[in-house]
């Protein structure tokens, strides 16, 4: 009878027990970690959203830019080719911490930023494509869409500021180690000659 009634005291107790580390753990902050990696994923999610979204009206443009500036081929092959590549780049949630990749990726959008700001400074040399209207819509897309991907990338940045702080500091970098193999996660860097403004007219 005593062996039947130290059964069900001793699940009691382990269940008890389970319970109470599970409290101390989540006021540790054991739950910081993948909360701060999923916040981070989401915003690179959003990173990749708004370049897919600059990267769809690029066709648009071109043939806009084509009816009045054919002989600029060799400017418009620049940004075929330039998203062309950006868009084979794929960098997914899971591969932000590999820095190669991560380079990669960033490279390639940087070239087709690049190229697109030559095509716009190119603009400039024809009045009548300045003032049509579905290019005159176009480029206002394609501004807003690039003042999207300058806001994605700062909470990008932002989340995984957090993110690579608290795996390494304590007691994140205990749980990271422990429970979650956590790496640090990649971010942007300022594109060669950021600190002057692009010399691109609208």
């Amino acid at each position: 009878m005593l062996l039947v009634l130290s059964r069900p005291f001793r699940r009691s107790a382990a269940v008890a027990a389970a319970a109470l580390l599970s409290l101390v753990l989540a006021g540790c902050g054991v739950n910081n970690v993948p909360t701060l990696e999923e916040q981070a994923k989401a915003r690179w999610g959003e990173v990749q959203n708004q370049y897919q979204r600059r990267a769809d009206l690029i066709p648009n443009l071109i043939e806009t830019v084509k009816g009045y500036a054919a002989q600029e081929r060799e400017v418009l092959t620049e940004v075929i080719e330039a998203r062309a590549k950006a868009t084979q780049v794929k960098v997914d949630a899971s591969t932000i911490t590999d820095p190669a990749k991560f380079k990669e990726f960033q490279d390639a959008q940087n070239q087709l930023s690049g190229a697109l700001g030559r095509l716009l400074v190119t603009v400039e040399r024809y009045p009548d494509l300045k003032s049509n209207q579905n290019f005159l819509a176009l480029q206002s897309q394609l501004e807003g869409t690039e003042n999207r991907i300058a806001v994605a990338r700062r909470d990008y940045i932002q989340a995984v500021q957090a993110f690579n702080t608290e795996i390494r500091t304590f007691p994140g970098v205990i749980w990271a180690r422990l429970f979650w193999g956590a790496k640090p996660m990649e971010s942007f860097s300022a594109t060669a000659g950021a600190e002057r403004p692009p010399a691109v007219k609208f």
